[in-house]
C-alpha cells in the first residue's frame, strides 16, 4: 500500500484541550477524510471537562489560529481548544504594579545607592 493511499485511509490529529492552568489532556485520534474540528472534538469528549465545547463557548484553533468549528481537518493537525481568561492581562499587571507600589518594580526595583529618584 503507498503512502498516498494510507493518507487517504485516516487522519492522524491530536486533540489538546487545557483545563486549568499547568493541566492539559491530549488524544491521537484517527479521523476519516473529510473530518472537521467539531467531529474530532466528538471524538475525544468524556464528561464534565466538555461542558465548555459541547455549549459552544470555547474557542478551537489548528496549530495557534482560531479556526471554526466546521473547518476541515488535515492530516496531522493539532486542534487546541481554549479556555477563557478569567482576567484581562493589561488589568492584571496594573493591579500587580498597584499592590506592590511603583519603587519595588520593574526599573526601579534595583536602584543604585545615592541615585536620584527614578533612576
Amino acid at each position: 500500500m503507498t503512502e498516498d493511499h494510507a493518507l487517504q485511509a485516516h487522519l492522524s490529529v491530536i486533540v489538546v484541550v487545557c483545563l486549568a492552568p499547568r493541566q492539559t489532556q491530549q488524544w491521537e485520534l484517527q479521523l476519516p477524510p473529510g473530518a472537521t474540528v467539531a467531529d474530532a472534538l466528538q471524538a475525544c469528549a468524556s464528561g464534565s471537562a466538555w461542558r465548555q465545547v459541547s455549549k459552544g463557548t470555547a474557542l478551537c484553533g489548528i496549530w495557534g489560529r482560531v479556526v471554526e468549528k466546521t473547518t476541515a481537518l488535515q492530516h496531522q493537525d493539532r486542534v487546541e481548544v481554549y479556555r477563557a481568561l478569567k482576567v484581562d492581562p493589561k488589568v492584571a499587571r496594573r493591579e500587580r504594579f498597584a499592590k506592590q507600589g511603583a519603587r519595588t518594580t520593574g526599573l526601579f526595583a534595583s536602584k543604585r545607592p545615592g541615585a536620584k529618584a527614578g533612576y
